[in-house]
Formats: C-alpha cells, sequence, structure tokens
C-alpha cells in the first residue's frame, strides 16, 4: 500500500493527492504543501499562492538539485523545511504538510494525537513528535522540523500550525498523514463521550498473534456473477471512502457468493482506487493463488458458516461511531424509529476477540445485534445484503453523530418503551 507509483509522472502524483486532501477538507486553499524527492536529488513541489483547488499540472514546480528552478511559479514558501527535512532524512521521499482542522486543534493545544488508540494506527503512523512554533517559511522552521525528523519520526505536529509526515514515497506520507487525522479526530469525538482508552504494550502485540495464513488454491475459471459481485463491492468500497466512513488504510468488506466463497478485500491496497480484479476470492476457507486477503479473512470467513442469512460483512471506521468503540460507550439506537428498525440494538466486543477469540465473536452476533462495536477497532456490521450493510453503517455513524452532537444542546431523551414495541410489531415482526 505504501509502495510509489513507478509509472506516474511526480507532476500527476502531486496533483492526485492535493486533490484527493482538499476534496475532504483536510486542508485550505491557501494551506499545506506536498512535495517528491527524486533519486537524482530533484524536488517536485506545489507552487507558492496558488488554490488548491484548480491546481493545474503545469503549476507543480520542480527544484534541481543543484537549486535551479524549473516551472510557471515560485516553488512554496514551506520549500526550505521539506529542503531540510530531505536532506536529515535520506530515507524519505514523500512529504505532506497540510492544516487538518483535527490534526490544527493538536497543535494549538500542543499535543500529539496518541496513536496507541488503535493498532493500525501506530504502524502506520511510525513515531509522531511535536516540534515547536518558528517563523513559516523560515530557514528556523525547517531546522527545528528536520532535527524531529531526524530523531526517527515520520509525523510532525507543528506548534500552533499544522501537521507534516513524511515517507518512502508520496503515497506512504499521505497515508500517514490521513491515518493520523483520523486518530485526532477520533480523540476529539471520544473526548465528548468520555475518557478515552489506548492500547498498552500486550494489546498492540495482539494482532501479530492473529492467525493470517490461508491455504491456497488454483482457481479455475470466473463467473459472470462473481465479476458482478466484484464490480459492486468495489462500488461500495469506494462510496465508503468517499463518505469518509473508512480511510485509505483501513477497512475490509466482503460479499457472499454462495454457501462455500465470498469474495474481499485484499490486504495493504488503498480503499479509494480499489479495481475489482484486486479483490480476492476465499472459498472452503481457502484464498485463491497470488491474492493476499485482508486480515480480517478468518474473522468474514467464521461469520459466514455460523450465520447462513449473513450475505456481506463491513468493517470500519466511521469516526464518530469509532468514538464510542474507544471509550467504551453504549451505543443507544433507541433515538428514532430509523436508528432503532435499521440498527437494532449494536452489540459491544471487548477488544482481542478480533485476533484471538473469533468464534466468540461470531457468537455475539444475532437478528437483533447484526453490529458490533469492536473495542478500539471500529465497527462490525452484517447484513442480508451488501446494500444493508451499508445502509447499517450509514445509519449508524448519523446516529453515533447526532449523539454526540445532542450533548451540547441538551439532554438525551430516547423513545419510550410503548414506541419500540410498536416498532418491533410493525417493522421488525416482533410481537
Amino acid at each position: 500500500m505504501t509502495t510509489a507509483l513507478p509509472f506516474l509522472h511526480p507532476r500527476d502524483e502531486i496533483l492526485a493527492t492535493i486533490a484527493r486532501i482538499y476534496r475532504y477538507r483536510m486542508t485550505t486553499t491557501s494551506g499545506g504543501n506536498i512535495s517528491i524527492r527524486e533519486p537524482n536529488g530533484d524536488i517536485w513541489i506545489t507552487p507558492a499562492r496558488l488554490d488548491k483547488g484548480s491546481l493545474r499540472r503545469e503549476d507543480i514546480v520542480q527544484v534541481r538539485a543543484d537549486g535551479t528552478v524549473e516551472g510557471l511559479h515560485r516553488p512554496s514558501s514551506e520549500f526550505p523545511f521539506h529542503l531540510a527535512i530531505y536532506l536529515a532524512r535520506p530515507d524519505l521521499r514523500g512529504i505532506v504538510h497540510a492544516h487538518s482542522v483535527a490534526l490544527v486543534a493538536f497543535s494549538m493545544v500542543h499535543r500529539v494525537p496518541d496513536t496507541r488508540l488503535f493498532h493500525q494506527a501506530q504502524s502506520v503512523c511510525g513515531n509522531v513528535g511535536f516540534a515547536k512554533y518558528e517563523l513559516p517559511g523560515s530557514e528556523a522552521l525547517g531546522a527545528s522540523v528536520a532535527a524531529i525528523f531526524q530523531q526517527g519520526c515520520e509525523s510532525v505536529i507543528l506548534e500552533n500550525h499544522g501537521v507534516v509526515t513524511g515517507g518512502v514515497s508520496l503515497r506512504d506520507a499521505f497515508h500517514r498523514f490521513e491515518t493520523l487525522e483520523f486518530a485526532g479526530k477520533t480523540i476529539i469525538k471520544g473526548s465528548m463521550l468520555g475518557e478515552v482508552k489506548y492500547l498498552d504494550d500486550a494489546s498492540l502485540q495482539l494482532p501479530s498473534e492473529r492467525s493470517t495464513d490461508m491455504e491456497r488454491f488454483e482457481r479455475t475459471e470466473i463467473s459472470s456473477a462473481e465479476k458482478e459481485a466484484r464490480r459492486g463491492l468495489c462500488e461500495f468500497v469506494q462510496r465508503a471512502y468517499r463518505q469518509r466512513l473508512i480511510i485509505s488504510t483501513q477497512g475490509s468488506f466482503s460479499v457472499r457468493l454462495d454457501d462455500r466463497s465470498f469474495v474481499m478485500t485484499p490486504y495493504r491496497v488503498d480503499r479509494s482506487t480499489l479495481a475489482p480484479e484486486e479483490l480476492v476470492l476465499i472459498q472452503d476457507g481457502k484464498a485463491e493463488a497470488g491474492a493476499l486477503p485482508s486480515r480480517a479473512a478468518h474473522m468474514h470467513d467464521s461469520i459466514y458458516k455460523q450465520h447462513s442469512e449473513v450475505k456481506a460483512i463491513i468493517n470500519a471506521y466511521p469516526v464518530n461511531a469509532t468514538a464510542f468503540s474507544v471509550t467504551g460507550s453504549r451505543l443507544d439506537s433507541h433515538t428514532i424509529p430509523e436508528s432503532y428498525v435499521v440498527l437494532r440494538n449494536v452489540g459491544q466486543a471487548r477488544y482481542g476477540l478480533q485476533f484471538t477469540g473469533i468464534e466468540e465473536l461470531t457468537g455475539l452476533i444475532t437478528d437483533m445485534s447484526p453490529s458490533l462495536l469492536l473495542e478500539n477497532d471500529g465497527v462490525l456490521v452484517t447484513g442480508k445484503s451488501m446494500l444493508e450493510a451499508f445502509d447499517r453503517l450509514e445509519v449508524m455513524e448519523s446516529t453515533a453523530e447526532a449523539i454526540i452532537n445532542s450533548k451540547s444542546i441538551g439532554a438525551l431523551s430516547n423513545m419510550p418503551a410503548e414506541v419500540i414495541r410498536d416498532l418491533d410489531r410493525v417493522f421488525l415482526g416482533r410481537n
């Protein structure tokens, strides 16, 4: 997932990345800059004082290793700290600097997001540091930031400024930035609910104890039904990314084909650009040869085997619902009719079951509890179709956000018991 894009010109890669950052309001028109350093020392960087929402490929500036500038514009005013970081860390080939709201909030209170919130966040973001304030665009800022990177950090919060992430490629730096921003948003939302819980060393090691190996089988043909399932699954994964229900480094989706097989997302492939051929077929507990399924494959396989009515499964990380998972707060669906009818009751699974207690976790799923909050690991949603599962995911996130927002305007008043009984009778066929 973090490798470079070998056939994409630096201009195009920068343009695509800055568009992605701007589109999701992770920076402003005037804020932020990104760069790529080539093996020969040339640096490609966004220009100074141009609208981030309407950049063209010819606007990207090249600064050669000898310092000469090629392009229509001046390089970003923050070029000095990009250069300083590259000189301090020759292993880095891509840098992202942006003013995402959540990370700017951390910079304002002089805190660093604790990535021990999720096992994935810590592994993706690497070490996170904090750099003291210096004048934007100054050599002093470059020296300050580069010194923190030189200490072994890959992500740095800039005091009262924003964030900088670096990677072995621009894609790697972007994934770090997006994941750190997600962690920051989740901590902020979780703090509105209660005490945010972080993982200790033993908990962080649990994912490595999970069995990820699967036997392989050689497939012979691809049916039209499987082709259709692959196309539809990719559409829902990309839709989830656009809706900010997942980020590029997290989220596992699968859809059942028949009693023996299902198709699911692969391991370490950017969810925003997922293609049908990158999905993985699982059949009789085995993965198709030449493909690497998501690390949640065993869990999905267990759910399908124990619940014949389940046709689709989603592991996702919508910020508001995930805030409930990192605080241990109950996500109460007794709020509005849609929430209760679609979600029914949202269960909770303690941390670690998804790694070493899959059968116990599978048993928590019932007809009246088709979704679970996974402690410090987002949410698990099931459905009788991918559309039902996706709708359930959206409703869960909307409900979670509404509950969090309600805390600032008054006391939450759930629907009374007689309303729930009516909903059970009319919509769920329960007396």
